[in-house]
């Protein structure tokens, strides 16, 4: 097949007829499949369904002399902040441990940036005349809605495969009111960029105006390699502290993707003062976190060698539905030259760049027929994609057979919506 743009006119139209009559057939169908959000499948699921075997007796609910049933230790079970602290690379000391959702922790941190300001602030958030916020994007929607959520205005940043664009970065936080930055540091959503050295060691220098400049490090898929051997990954907070930043940065990380989504547990870490400082207003707005939830997970991951065994088995299950997408977007689409799209080995996410100005109807396409994506334009700051271009996949929760049928779909309506906008 040769490429779209070295088609003649009546070569198009007759493509466009035969994908025509392809898109009714799926259509008539009636599919309903969801590559929207990255959710782990059921076999994954099933992988850790014997967790709820432990803590069957009263010894087991009884962690450093700490019974877990009962009222206290806001910054969370000492042995599950020493296990993320593992995890993380970083000290025990420098972790609390929250609830199932590290989104929550960081909305918590931005929430109380705003009522009350963060440990630099010269002031509360919600007292600056103007409040703005940096965005990597392609990024996580659900980043951007939290600052937006806050009233903060949002700049974007161009992504790279090595990170952010780190000298825009570096101009913009000459800015006062630029008050952070979001990031997603391995396997960055949608990409799956893995931050380069110099991008890293760049982040943790930075000499922002504003004294309360703050990196959201969202470090989601710090061990979720679903192709090849676990690639270590620097301490942030050791860096930002040897760069003379101690209290610039949070980190979050989560077993979301490693446990349960819905039942797992979560954490921020930081240096020792940003997360005093944390606890004391955290103490004010809970009692505790769920501890017994915090001591299954450390009785079953126990360490982190342990946790990479389990993410083996992660992979196994999720290597072989992304080298779908990856095989049939290299079959279907490459020799048509109308899109183009990212190789990651780890996180949970293909980036598609489809042909500019196509995205929103491949989008609208792929819903007509019962194939559900996120929202095209979701992956960059008040979901405007200004090229049109960007779809995030998410391939983790269908079962492979279900996954192909869907990866046709959007291959038929990518080659449509191309079609259409080259004049069909």
């Amino acid at each position: 097949m040769a490429a779209y743009t070295k088609m003649t006119e009546a070569e198009r139209k007759e493509e466009y007829a035969r994908l025509l009559q392809e898109y009714d057939a799926l259509k008539a169908e009636g599919l309903n499949l969801n590559m929207a959000r990255g959710k782990p499948g059921k076999a994954q699921l099933d992988l850790v369904s014997d967790m709820f075997d432990l803590m069957r007796t009263p010894e087991e609910y009884v962690s450093d002399g700490i019974d877990v049933r009962n009222y206290g230790e806001v910054a969370g079970l000492p042995a599950a902040r020493r296990l993320f602290a593992e995890i993380l690379d970083c000290q025990s000391q420098q972790v609390l441990v929250g609830g199932n959702a590290s989104l929550q922790l960081m909305y918590d941190t931005i929430s109380k940036g705003f009522t009350h300001g963060l440990l630099r602030s010269p002031r509360p958030w919600c007292r600056e005349k103007t409040l703005k916020w940096l965005c990597p994007a392609p990024g996580y929607d659900r980043h951007f809605k939290v600052t937006e959520s806050f009233g903060f205005e949002l700049i974007t940043i161009p992504m790279t495969e090595n990170g952010p664009d780190m000298n825009a970065v570096e101009e913009a936080v000459k800015d006062p009111a630029v008050k952070g930055i979001w990031c997603v540091p391995k396997y960055s959503n949608p990409d799956g960029y893995i931050y380069s050295e110099e991008t890293i060691h760049r982040m943790a220098a930075l000499k922002p105006a504003a004294p309360d400049f703050t990196i959201m490090w969202d470090n989601a898929y710090c061990m979720h390699e679903f192709e090849g051997a676990y690639v270590p990954f620097p301490d942030i907070i050791r860096l930002c502290a040897q760069a003379g930043n101690p209290d610039m940065v949070f980190e979050f990380a989560s077993t979301s993707k490693v446990t349960l989504p819905g039942a797992g547990i979560s954490c921020m870490a930081s240096s020792e003062a940003n997360i005093a400082y944390i606890q004391k207003l955290l103490g004010i707005q809970i009692i505790s976190f769920d501890k017994v939830n915090q001591q299954r997970h450390v009785l079953y991951l126990k360490d982190k060698a342990h946790t990479l065994e389990l993410m083996h088995k992660h992979a196994a299950v999720l290597g072989p539905k992304f080298r779908a997408v990856i095989d049939a977007l290299d079959r279907e689409i490459t020799p048509l030259e109308i899109a183009h799209w990212t190789r990651p080995k780890g996180g949970y996410f293909v980036s598609l760049y489809a042909m500019p100005g196509t995205a929103k109807r491949t989008h609208q396409l792929c819903k007509e027929v019962g194939v559900t994506l996120t929202g095209a334009g979701a992956t960059f700051p008040y979901g405007k994609d200004p090229d049109d271009s960007n779809l995030r996949i998410a391939p983790s929760l269908p079962p492979v057979e279900e996954l192909e049928k869907a990866i046709k779909v959007l291959c038929t309506c990518l080659k449509m919506s191309a079609l259409e906008k080259l004049g069909v």
